[in-house]
Formats: C-alpha cells, sequence, structure tokens
C-alpha cells in the first residue's frame, strides 16, 4: 500500500491490523533497504500485535523525495502513526534504522511505548575500524577506494553501489551462502543518492550519546557478536547509558540476528513486549 506522507509517496504494509498494540519497523541501509527483510523475520507477531513496515523516503519501493534528514525520517514515521490512528507505539530499528528509532523516541517522546535496537549505535565512531576490518578481511574483488566512496558517500551509480555492497557480503553473516546473496542482491532497489547523503551528511556529525541518556521508556538492545560494522562496543555504549534497557548478544549471528537466530529473537522480543505491556 502507499500513503503520500510530507509530500513524499511512502510503501508501507500493516499485518494484525485487529490487534491492540502496534510496532513500527525501521529498516536500515538507506538507499539499500526496505521493509521485507523486516517481513520475513517479524510476521508472526501479528498474532499479538499491530505491524506496521514501512520504506523510508529514498529507499525501497517509496519515492526519491529529498531531504533524507534524520528529521524528516522521524517526521515521516510520526505522520503514519497519526495517519493510521494508533496511540503509543512500539518502534524497532535495526542498523541505520536504530539511529532513525532513538531519534524518534528522543522527538517524539509522548508516542512511543518502547523502544527495540538491532545492531545499531549511538554515534560513528566505528566507521574507521569496520573500513579496516573490511580490508583486512582481503575480500576477492573488493577495491579499498571503491570501500572507501561507499563509506564516504560519494557512489556515483546505482551499478557502482549494486558492485560494492555484493564485495562486503560476507562479512554481515556468520554462514555465508552464495546463492542466497547473489539473489539478495540482485532483488533491491538501489538509490544511491539516498545512500550518499546518510553517509556524506548524516553520518558524518551523528552522535546522540547524550541525548539517548534522556530516553524514559524501556528499551530492548540486541546484537550479533560477530558484527563487523555497528560492532558489540556500539551496544555497549547504548547499555552504558539508556537508563531502562535490556542487553541481549547473539552468540551466533552477525549484523542480522534477527534473521540468523530468529526463533531466539523472536522469543527474547515477545518477553521484552510482554513486559513492557
Amino acid at each position: 500500500m502507499y500513503k503520500t506522507i510530507n509530500d513524499c509517496k511512502i510503501y508501507y504494509e500493516v499485518l494484525g491490523e485487529e490487534q491492540e498494540e502496534t510496532i513500527f519497523f525501521i529498516h536500515g541501509a538507506p538507499g539499500l533497504g526496505d521493509c521485507r527483510s523486516d517481513i520475513k523475520a517479524f510476521s508472526s507477531l501479528a498474532s499479538d500485535y499491530q505491524l506496521v513496515f514501512l520504506d523510508m523516503r529514498g529507499s525501497g519501493r517509496s519515492a526519491d523525495a529529498p531531504p533524507y534528514t534524520h528529521e524528516q525520517w522521524t517526521a515521516d514515521i510520526e505522520q503514519m502513526r497519526q495517519e493510521l490512528k494508533v496511540g503509543k507505539i512500539h518502534i524497532l530499528g535495526g542498523s541505520y534504522g536504530g539511529y532513525l528509532a532513538l531519534e524518534y523516541a528522543i522527538r517524539y517522546p509522548d508516542s512511543v511505548k518502547s523502544v527495540l535496537l538491532r545492531d545499531t549505535a549511538a554515534n560513528n565512531k566505528s566507521n574507521d575500524d569496520s573500513i579496516d576490518r573490511a580490508l583486512k578481511a582481503n575480500l576477492d574483488g573488493l577495491h579499498e577506494e571503491k570501500l572507501r566512496s561507499l563509506f564516504a558517500g560519494t557512489v556515483e551509480s546505482n551499478e557502482e553501489l549494486k558492485e560494492t555492497f555484493y564485495k562486503i557480503q560476507p562479512l554481515y553473516t556468520v554462514e555465508y551462502d552464495e546463492a542466497k546473496v547473489r539473489e539478495k542482491i540482485d532483488s533491491i532497489y538501489y538509490h544511491f543518492e539516498t545512500h550518499n547523503y546518510a553517509f556524506n551528511q548524516n553520518k558524518v556529525s551523528f552522535d546522540i550519546t547524550e541525548d539517548i541518556k534522556n530516553i524514559k521508556v524501556p528499551v530492548l538492545i540486541t546484537v550479533g557478536i560477530h558484527d563487523w560494522i555497528t560492532p558489540v562496543s556500539s551496544s555497549d555504549v547504548l547499555a552504558q547509558n539508556i537508563p531502562t534497557n535490556t542487553y541481549i548478544k547473539f552468540e551466533h549471528s552477525g549484523h542480522s540476528p534477527h534473521l540468523e537466530e530468529n526463533e531466539k529473537f523472536v522469543r527474547h522480543m515477545r518477553k521484552f513486549l510482554a513486559e513492557v505491556s
């Protein structure tokens, strides 16, 4: 389905519409991500919760309509909440989506019941370490210039974005499946301008370490211990600074424990949400 939100055509899906409590899912990787992996991971929760999945502006099937700022993205989430006529929401953000989930809770505290974070951070301090890890992995066909361009947000085309993202896929999971990765890479909706803005504008100054100390609602922090791009140290910072949190590490996962250890992840989610409710 589509709604025009703040002058942008936004793709979204809703499951479990008859349920009283609502969870919003915010995907990561602006310009690369969309809501499909969250639908795959969390659809079973529709038996107990209304689930709202979004392709953020400039990503997936949503329109390319700048600005791609955190202020605009969080405003879009709030406007969608109002359009759907739901009360306080639980909001789950993965990776870059975690940045937005945290900022949403900071900007719209009266709209949030809890925050669920997956492999994310409160600042951009792991950026250089992630580049070093990727270079030391000696991945086949990965050129340092292209990798640095990816992280700097200076990618010149969708084709370049696709090629470089494909080369770093072995870093993301504990068990690498080439066939599944190839299928995933070919299915992505590429928006290189969105990716570039997120990396060369938003991430450069991103640091909400002090702000998260003021989050009043319960927060679930999760991370795969083999995550290379938002490592355990980033989640440690979240746990040290968010007043009320539950912190869970997944021993057999990289950047996507919600997929790599799905059953365990959803079980912990259910437990956390039941306690919040």
